[in-house]
């Protein structure tokens, strides 16, 4: 990775946030965080991430919200979005990929450790 690459993971999960965030870090990328949705869609139109991992229960702004709201505008609708949730009904799952999310993991179906290299190939082999 020859510039670092930077994440914002939005996610309210303190323990989840702060997981990632280390792992991601010590990966080599840069790590942003935001705790709730309208954080995270000022931080994503400030510092343009290469990537946001989503959560979707947030408070004040679910991340489904979130999403329609990032791909809707010019600065932020190229960025990339992984869910990153443990919400796993089929109707959820349709509305985030049709509201632009690139992929969709279920927090409870991966590793911690199966989510980073998850990422990790996908920023790797984005084209």
């Amino acid at each position: 990775m020859a510039d670092k690459e930077k994440i914002l993971i939005i996610e309210d999960d303190f323990f989840i946030r702060e997981l990632y965030e280390r792992q991601f870090t010590k990966e080599g990328y840069i790590v942003l965080v935001a705790e709730d949705g309208p954080t995270g869609l000022v931080m994503a139109s400030q510092e343009l991430p290469q990537l946001i991992l989503l959560d979707i229960m947030l408070p004040k702004l679910n991340g489904l919200d979130l999403l329609r709201t990032l791909k809707s505008k010019d600065e932020t609708k190229g960025i990339p979005v992984i869910l990153l949730t443990n919400l796993g009904q089929e109707s959820v799952i349709k509305e985030g990929f049709e509201l632009g999310a690139e992929s969709y993991l279920i927090k409870s179906a991966y590793t911690p450790s199966q989510i980073i290299e998850e990422i990790k190939n996908f920023l790797e082999n984005r084209g």
